[in-house]
């Protein structure tokens, strides 16, 4: 069984990282906010007597230990602070999804049982007050943002700032009791509780402690050298693991600075501000920013349009060795030189990728061809493989060792297996202590040598001892022949294309293979503008006949790719449509961090499934879709579904070699 580390020092929670931060780093700083366009900076020594004025303010509220304080908004300081006071004071924070509607906060505030609730501005505040009809224990809201809160029923309402100065007038007569509840704190204390996405079901509650957060904090800085002197942009969900891991977790451990940006419009004009040195980013961020960079090259002149590929294509030919410190040829290095001075360099400054000396992408696969190109660019990007379960890191990817058909080797001190079904299984210090209220799903996900079953398909490779990830390995299945179906590889291949937003790939158990696909609206919306196309709706735009014929070249392109993978040539694409609305959390078609529910889709649209297979060449349909304010409403659409050719190996090679 993995050995279990004992505390580094008097490092065991934290709060005691915090204190020592104070202590060792004064006055760097550690938390920015930009907000009104302008950056507020607190150090290290300001941001813990923030924390402790918070955390005294609470108490005079009287939390308890072991209360769960539930935390809704974007990422701000106050809000990590909260997560951080909450922990003083003995209590739990669970954060949850800024954007989840009032049912999704139900399900998750009536399940901790949370008695206090900080929100970042009215909006929240409103979704509290419209729970509360079904949910019973809430006593307390703490509000960040006073914007809209003036009429409101402040009876068991204070605004966070306001409870700080209380907090700060209670000192002298709580300061002991705060300073006994943080000495209380050890390494088995609970650290916070992050529920999953509810791909295929309800959340469920993942309770990690301190050991796994810290021990997980120090082995990942150590792999990949992180100092205090590393900037980082928080803007995920606070309620996703990954933020809390490098925005809480690294950031206490190495002592570097988060940078809380205004808000998604001022993102890139915030990222090239900051210009952040170790940046994660989920593959549809890459996905998004390299279809942003196509479209606007389609508007720039002949020129720098020809500048751009002809660059390019020299990146992609040499940038990823030129990076790896690979020997390459004068002249090559030459070109890439100069590509960087015309091109790389600039593009990099606009996407705020400048100054990045390790990034990573994870949360889903990434399409080969988006990884290499932002690596052919010289920036540092790699993969790593995790769950909520492991405190984020199973494998990552060594500098030197960088591979877009791999996700690395297990991460510093993380066992890891594949079983006899093909089933990667791992244990490690950040795994998880248990399901909260949920022990039937504790005990089938990890066994009692503390072995957790991941749900995904995978396997080493013998000569490198990389861990290659299949697909989840309830998607993984077969073909009616008998060959593998593992639709996410095929998937990543069509997101590489710009117009492409998702793409949901059908098979198991079919003869063949057959596709929906939702396009991205921004870049073929710009499409259609160059070329004088009018359209009134997504779903009109989806259904043109040149949409549906770039469309058809793009799935043929990739049915070429797969053809060349001996394992998974059958799953090429034989079928598809274009659907007629965008999939959506809100309708229930995906996870808040936009991973597909396959099970709702084959259910919701049915009578699409149905027609790719029976030879239809159109279905009518009509589907039920949430707006913006909550409605629901039934759009109705007929959908053209278009033929496509496949191709055997020898056939593929040569079309590739032409």
């Amino acid at each position: 069984m993995t050995e279990q580390h004992a505390p580094t020092g008097e490092l065991h929670s934290i709060p005691a990282l915090l204190a020592r931060n104070a202590a060792r780093f004064g006055d760097r700083p550690a938390y920015r906010e930009k907000e009104f366009g302008i950056w507020q900076s607190w150090s290290w020594v300001e941001a813990a007597e923030e924390i402790r004025a918070l955390a005294l303010g609470l108490l005079v509220l009287d939390l308890k230990p072991g209360d769960y304080v539930a935390i809704i908004g974007r990422n701000r300081p106050a809000h990590y602070w909260g997560m951080i006071a909450a922990q003083m004071c003995g209590a739990v924070p669970v954060p949850l999804y800024q954007d989840a509607v009032a049912e999704e906060m139900t399900y998750v505030l009536e399940h901790c049982g949370a008695r206090f609730v900080i929100c970042g501005d009215q909006e929240q505040v409103d979704k509290i007050l419209e729970v509360e009809e079904t949910v019973k224990g809430i006593e307390r809201i703490v509000y960040t943002d006073k914007r809209g809160m003036r009429k409101y029923d402040h009876s068991r309402m204070n605004a966070l700032a306001d409870v700080q100065e209380t907090g700060r007038a209670a000192a002298t007569r709580l300061g002991p009791e705060l300073d006994r509840r943080i000495a209380g704190l050890d390494y088995d204390s609970t650290c916070v509780m992050l529920y999953t996405s509810g791909t295929t079901g309800k959340p469920k509650g993942v309770v990690l402690s301190n050991r796994n957060i810290i021990e997980t904090a120090k082995n990942s800085c150590e792999f990949d050298h992180l100092t205090e002197r590393e900037e980082i942009v928080a803007y995920l969900p606070m309620a996703w693991v990954g933020d809390f891991i490098f925005s809480m977790g690294q950031a206490l451990w190495a002592g570097f600075t988060v940078n809380c940006p205004e808000g998604a419009h001022t993102m890139m004009t915030d990222m090239r501000e900051i210009g952040p040195s170790y940046f994660f980013a989920p593959p549809r961020v890459f996905e998004g920013q390299l279809t942003t960079v196509m479209i606007r090259m389609e508007d720039a002149g002949r020129f720098k349009r020809w500048l751009f590929h002809r660059f390019v294509a020299v990146a992609r030919r040499v940038g990823p060795a030129i990076l790896d410190g690979q020997q390459v040829g004068f002249v090559d290095r030459l070109a890439y030189g100069l590509g960087r001075l015309l091109v790389y360099g600039p593009l990099k400054n606009t996407l705020g990728y400048s100054r990045i000396r390790v990034g990573y992408t994870a949360g889903e696969a990434i399409g080969p061809e988006i990884f290499d190109f932002y690596r052919s660019l010289g920036i540092n990007l790699k993969q790593l493989y995790g769950q909520t379960e492991a405190s984020v890191f199973i494998t990552q990817q060594p500098d030197g060792q960088v591979r877009s058909d791999t996700v690395g080797v297990p991460s510093p001190g993380v066992e890891v297996k594949i079983g006899d079904n093909g089933e990667v299984f791992y244990r490690s210090p950040g795994t998880f202590v248990e399901y909260y209220k949920n022990p039937g799903s504790t005990a089938s996900t990890k066994d009692a040598a503390g072995w957790v079953a991941t749900g995904d398909a995978g396997f080493f490779e013998e000569s490198t001892g990389h861990l290659r990830i299949i697909d989840r390995a309830k998607d993984v299945g077969r073909m009616a022949d008998g060959s593998m179906f593992a639709p996410k590889y095929v998937e990543n291949k069509l997101k590489f294309y710009p117009n492409i937003l998702e793409a949901v790939v059908l098979g198991n158990g079919r003869d063949y293979c057959t596709a929906m696909i939702n396009i991205d609206l921004n870049a073929v919306g710009n499409w259609a503008e160059r070329n004088n196309i009018a359209y009134a709706s997504y779903q009109e735009l989806a259904g043109h006949p040149q949409v549906y014929a770039t469309i058809k070249a793009h799935v043929e392109e990739v049915n070429r790719s797969v053809a060349e993978d001996e394992m998974l040539s059958n799953c090429q694409i034989h079928r598809f449509l274009v659907l007629h609305k965008e999939l959506d959390p809100d309708d229930g078609e995906m996870t808040r961090t936009r991973k597909v529910r396959r099970a709702v889709i084959g259910e919701k649209f049915a009578d699409l499934v149905d027609a790719l297979y029976d030879g239809s060449d159109s279905i009518h349909t009509q589907t039920e879709v949430t707006y913006e304010d909550g409605r629901k409403g039934r759009i109705k659409a007929t959908l053209k579904i278009e033929d496509v050719q496949v191709f055997g190996a020898a056939q593929a090679q040569k079309v590739a070699a032409q």
